[in-house]
């Protein structure tokens, strides 16, 4: 079974970094972000990777072209200003035949099964299935009663609400959802997917951290520093 990485945005808000290499290539500990995602799934047996590549492509390719790793890498330039639903439709030829495939981003990091998230979709066989996640408070949660404090805890985990957190498995279905124009997969793809019911849930309650600015790539780097990487484990 083959698992997209999309790796072709801007990565605009780690300008100190992605100005010089594209987002999934800046470091966690000794290795690009992307070497750690693609050994989640390697962990569970997956070998087979598509990149879906755009902003600074080259350096991704060339990365590839110069290590050797025990899985299979396939690299595809997808356009530097493509959205993600398109990226993906324009990699219709390589996935049409696959019966199901995995898909994520190139910035998000869990501990989460792989395999129970595949057992889940096919299970129950419908189009799409989505790894929903509990958003991680950025700063210090304060509870008051009036103007007086009576709880505060730091950066907690929302206990309420879920969020989107990549870890995909599609059918090949999802190419019938998706067009030529260029929309992002978060939006008209998944909505349509709503509508019609081919939309399920997998709720990882476990770690989840995505790498969305600085302080997140320096949270990434204090947990390996102090060796509490749980999607290293």
């Amino acid at each position: 079974m083959k698992t997209v990485i999309l790796c072709g945005g801007l990565g605009s808000r780690l300008a100190e970094d992605t100005r010089l290499i594209p987002k999934p290539m800046v470091k966690i500990g000794k290795e690009p972000i992307l070497i750690h995602i693609l050994k989640i799934y390697y962990r569970y047996g997956f070998k087979d990777f598509v990149l879906a590549l755009g902003y600074k492509s080259k350096i991704i390719q060339s990365y590839f072209k110069k290590n050797k790793f025990p899985f299979r890498v396939k690299t595809v330039f997808t356009g530097n200003k493509t959205l993600t639903g398109t990226r993906l439709f324009k990699l219709k030829k390589l996935l049409i035949n696959e019966k199901n495939f995995m898909l994520t981003y190139g910035d998000g990091l869990t501990n989460q099964n792989i395999n129970s998230l595949l057992k889940y979709h096919l299970r129950h066989k419908k189009v799409s299935t989505m790894t929903i996640v509990r958003p991680p408070i950025r700063f210090g949660e304060v509870y008051l009663k009036g103007n007086k404090v009576f709880s505060f805890k730091e950066k907690p985990q929302i206990k309420k609400g879920w969020i989107n957190g990549g870890f995909f498995v599609f059918s090949s279905k999802i190419f019938n959802f998706l067009s030529k124009e260029n929309q992002m997969l978060e939006k008209e793809p998944l909505e349509k997917l709503v509508k019609k019911k081919q939309l399920m849930a997998f709720k990882h309650d476990g770690f989840w951290q995505c790498m969305d600015n600085i302080r997140d790539k320096n949270t990434l780097n204090e947990l390996i520093r102090y060796k509490k990487a749980l999607w290293m484990i």
